[in-house]
Order: C-alpha cells, then structure tokens, then sequence
C-alpha cells in the first residue's frame, strides 16, 4: 500500500492511502490538530468527506486501529499446526436449507468435508454440538476443514433450494 503525503499551505498535511482499484482514503491534518477523513472511490473522482475528529479523538482511533486495545490475529500469516486446514466461523442465513435441521440431518462432514467444532447461538456456545443438534437461524458454526472444503460449506450454508439432501 503507497501512502502519498502534501503539505496544504495555511491548512497542514493531506496523506492519501491507495486502498483497492483507485480508490483512496484521504486524511487532512489541519495545524490546529483536527483531523478530516474522505474517501476518494476513483482517480477523478471527487472526495467524500466520511467525517472529521478532534485530535484527541483522531489519536484514540489511531490507536485502536493500530492494535493497542486489541490484537488481530492476521490470518495471512498466522502459522497452524493443522497442516492445510482452517477453522471458519460462517452465519446462517434464516433462508438457508440448514436452518432447522440436525446436524445429523445436514450431514455436513459427508457433504463437505468440514468438521463443526461449535456453535455460536446469540451469547452461548454450543461446544462440540451432538449430532441431534438443531442448527437455527442466525447461529455462527464454527467449522474446521481445508480451504476447498470450507468454500463447499459456505455454498452449502448459502444454499436456499437444497437438491442434495
């Protein structure tokens, strides 16, 4: 990611990071500490603005943006020890076919190849579930499998006319 710095004279700094396609978020910060944020969505675009902070609130952001309350794990390069495999975590839209069923009935595993680990419902987890457990809409299965098994348990999960089953 480049990030391009200026000097605005009688204003203070404008740094434009590139963001995806050209697209840019553009910072102004202004001598007297205020800070102006605008997204620019393509090269001759005109900027819009998205909002502004006051140098306090600008500093307690950039701190939450750089990890100092919380710290991602950034799965890019996070090293397993489970080989190629992955844990995901997908919801399950009230339209989807698993609504409602067990998950003996989903037969996800045979499906899909992913193993459920547990089920996030609201605030309870469902640590590993049983096979009568009814998946509802709206829980978060978190599943652990290889990349190409968890995209075919994300169609699965997306699927709103089940053949298969």
């Amino acid at each position: 990611m480049t990030i391009y710095e200026t000097e605005v004279p009688g204003v203070g700094h404008k740094f434009e990071l590139e963001l995806h396609g050209d697209s840019r978020l553009v910072v102004i910060i202004h001598h007297d500490g205020k800070r102006e944020v605008y997204l620019r969505p393509e090269e001759n675009a005109d900027s819009q603005k998205l909002f502004a902070l006051p140098g306090k609130r600008a500093r307690q952001l950039g701190s939450i943006l750089e990890g100092a309350y919380f710290q991602p794990v950034e799965m890019d390069e996070i090293q397993v020890p489970m080989g190629d495999a992955i844990i995901e975590w997908v919801e399950i839209d009230p339209e989807s076919t698993l609504a409602g069923q067990s998950l003996q009935k989903a037969n996800i595993r045979e499906r899909t190849g992913v193993s459920v680990l547990a089920i996030q419902r609201g605030d309870e987890t469902i640590g590993n579930p049983q096979p009568d457990t009814v998946i509802q809409a709206d829980d978060i299965l978190v599943t652990l499998g290889m990349r190409d098994e968890q995209r075919a348990f994300s169609d699965l999960a997306e699927r709103v006319d089940d053949q298969d089953a």
